[in-house]
């Protein structure tokens, strides 16, 4: 097993160790990784076999068409996201990066066309995670909220109870939603 370099707070990594209690994650990440191989490899295949077909595979084109596979790879895997009380981690191919949920210090949406859930806590440290991973996990939203309410509490949290308001509608909608189709409502 190699080594895994982590960004995070001084007392992010210290406080993860000592909080006992149950640990959520992504349930749709190893199918999202699946796809993420599966793309890479079809890339890697389409390109890798037109060359030969066309008679001008090299060793520099192969190297190329490898790169560009894994590059893709890389672009589309998704970080991994787990919840327990008081911390989340976004564990990427690289990087694991750790914000302490319970003194949450700002949350905010990112600009640009993947929308993102920013998340600071007072330490400085900083997760970025897509707001579509808690919609999909119950589990997840319900140890999240729990500590932003904490946060909410203790005043530590000065920016993004809009944010937070806004996210926890659309999983009520989307929740809402489900339990009608489940039920043949809609």
């Amino acid at each position: 097993m190699g080594r895994r370099f982590t960004q995070a707070a001084a007392g992010a990594q210290g406080a993860e160790a000592a909080l006992p209690g149950p640990c959520a994650h992504d349930v749709q990440w190893a199918g999202e990784r699946r796809s993420a191989i599966g793309v890479a490899f079809l890339l890697f295949t389409a390109l890798f076999t037109a060359d030969a077909g066309f008679g001008s595979l090299d060793v520099t084109r192969g190297v190329l068409w490898t790169g560009l596979a894994g590059l893709i790879f890389v672009i589309l895997l998704p970080p991994r996201v787990s919840v327990r009380p008081g911390l989340l981690s976004a564990r990427g191919l690289l990087m694991t990066n750790t914000v302490r949920t319970d003194v949450l210090a700002s949350v905010h949406w990112s600009d640009g066309v993947a929308q993102r859930m920013i998340l600071r806590d007072t330490d400085g440290s900083q997760v970025e995670i897509d707001p579509t991973v808690l919609v999909r996990n119950p589990a997840m939203w319900r140890l999240l909220d729990t500590d932003t309410r904490s946060s909410l509490r203790h005043g530590t949290l000065v920016h993004g109870a809009t944010a937070l308001r806004q996210l926890a509608q659309r999983i009520d909608r989307e929740t809402a939603h489900t339990v009608f189709k489940v039920s043949g409502l809609y």
